[in-house]
């Protein structure tokens, strides 16, 4: 039933948080401030999670991720939940929720009724807001779609990142504009359509670059997502790569020509450039 990302004795557990974590965001990381040393997440995955996929939320979280699918415990009512909890971790003390945790079947227990069913301590973690706007992973998903990247990137407190397979492409890009890696993307949320300055991480090297995502106007009229690496030449790529995005260049558009193209990505790099000197701290905006 349970699924671990990572090793790690369930009997060592003493500290759950639980939620589901995509995106795995300032406001999740409120919760894991209260886990301890033998913490975990239990993670209740709906097959939803497009901003941190799979066991790329324990990687962020630093704490292994115990995954437990939705259509498992939905049906269980709240004192059941809690007794699954109890009797999957034999040594568990606390848990840790956020204030708009709801359980039990239709949702019809709230975090508090937490303390009415677990002997042990229950945390409950205030709502996490910045300026204003409360931290959900809803929320970057519409920063991502609308191409308000620093938002997005600020709810993460670190870059979006996402990760594909290198395919093969038209062939145009090397010979006619700039070569780039052609990817196909999985379960990631894909952002707005255009150009970016991006980091591509290639094993364990990580390279500027300027990334396309959208419809190739210009050309043969398909969706791809591009890279091209700044200043050099790495050759054949094969296997999968990872994107980070840094910020957003300008929209994807059609060029009458080429050679339109060719001079408006070399602007492109130009601009890039400026924004891949440094690396955000993106935390030090909560402290």
């Amino acid at each position: 039933m349970l699924k671990r990302s990572t090793v790690l004795k369930k009997d060592s557990v003493d500290a759950l948080a639980i939620g589901s974590f995509d995106g795995m965001h300032v406001g999740h990381r409120q919760l894991l401030k209260h886990l301890g040393a033998n913490g975990a997440l239990f993670v209740i995955d709906k097959d939803q999670a497009n901003l941190t996929p799979g066991v790329k939320r324990s990687e962020y979280a630093g704490y292994p991720c115990m995954f437990f699918h939705f259509l498992k415990v939905k049906n269980m009512s709240g004192e059941e939940f809690v007794a699954l909890l109890k009797r999957e971790f034999i040594h568990l003390k606390k848990l840790v929720v956020g204030y708009d945790f709801c359980f039990g079947k239709h949702r019809s227990c709230t975090a508090i009724d937490l303390r009415t069913f677990f002997d042990g301590e229950v945390v409950i973690v205030d709502e996490f807001s910045y300026r204003g706007v409360s931290v959900h992973s809803s929320a970057i998903r519409d920063y991502l779609k609308k191409a308000k990247l620093e938002e997005a990137n600020r709810f993460l407190g670190r870059e979006y990142a996402i990760i594909g397979d290198v395919i093969a492409g038209q062939g145009i890009g090397k010979s006619h504009l700039f070569a780039t890696l052609n990817l196909k993307v999985h379960e990631y949320l894909i952002p707005a359509e255009g150009v970016y300055a991006t980091r591509t991480k290639i094993r364990d090297n990580i390279y500027d670059s300027v990334s396309f995502i959208g419809v190739r106007e210009s050309t043969d009229g398909r969706f791809s997502i591009e890279t091209h690496i700044l200043d050099l030449d790495i050759g054949n790529v094969e296997g999968s790569v990872q994107l980070s995005f840094v910020h957003f260049l300008r929209e994807n558009r059609r060029f009458e020509s080429l050679e339109a193209l060719k001079k408006e990505i070399q602007t492109d790099i130009q601009k890039a450039r400026l924004f891949l000197k440094t690396c955000r701290f993106y935390l030090g905006d909560f402290s």
